[in-house]
């Protein structure tokens, strides 16, 4: 699973966009935006988000599902 992250929550700071060793992710109307295919899920961009606003789809899903 890729990183997710929540419109909410993002800020469109460009931490993530910047600290991404695999330009998975990019800014697109002022939103981060990631690329599942060039996702590796090495979580560097949720180490960087000071805003809480990556998570991975697993995590979610696990949330949702009790």
């Amino acid at each position: 699973m890729s990183a997710f992250i929540l419109d909410k929550m993002c800020r469109a700071c460009k931490r993530c966009v910047d600290t991404c060793p695999f330009q998975a992710i990019s800014m697109l109307a002022h939103l981060a935006v990631v690329d599942p295919t060039l996702c590796t899920e090495c979580e560097a961009c949720m180490e960087a988000c000071m805003h809480g606003a990556i998570t991975f789809k697993a995590t979610e899903e696990k949330k949702a599902n009790g």
